[in-house]
C-alpha cells in the first residue's frame, strides 16, 4: 500500500521521498524531541521524555520559535546532526 503525505506549506508539487527505515531498537540512539510551540505540546513531550529516560535512553529537547512556520534551517541541521530519531510534539 502506498502512502501519500501532503506538505501543508503550500507546495506546488508534492515532493517524492522514500520513508526512512525505522530502527529495530532505540538502544544506543539519541532521540530528539521537537516542540513546535503549540499549546500543551511540551506536556506531551515531557511524558515521552520521562518514558525514554526511564529506559536509560539519551534524549535531546528542541523547540521551534513558532508553530506557524517550518523550523529554521539551522535548527533542522542541528537536530539532524545530533539525533538518530525525532519525535515531533503536536498539540492544542
Amino acid at each position: 500500500m502506498k502512502t501519500t503525505l501532503l506538505d501543508p506549506t503550500s507546495e506546488q508539487k508534492p515532493a517524492q521521498r522514500e520513508r526512512v527505515k525505522r530502527p529495530q531498537s532505540l538502544d544506543g540512539l539519541t532521540i530528539g524531541l521537537l516542540d513546535i510551540s503549540k499549546s500543551r505540546g511540551d506536556v506531551f513531550l515531557d511524558r515521552i521524555e520521562t518514558h525514554l529516560t526511564q529506559r536509560n535512553l539519551k534524549v535531546n529537547r528542541y523547540i521551534k520559535p513558532t508553530f506557524t512556520r517550518p523550523a529554521p534551517i539551522e535548527l533542522q541541521q542541528q537536530i539532524a546532526t545530533e539525533c538518530d530519531v525525532v519525535v515531533e510534539g503536536l498539540a492544542d
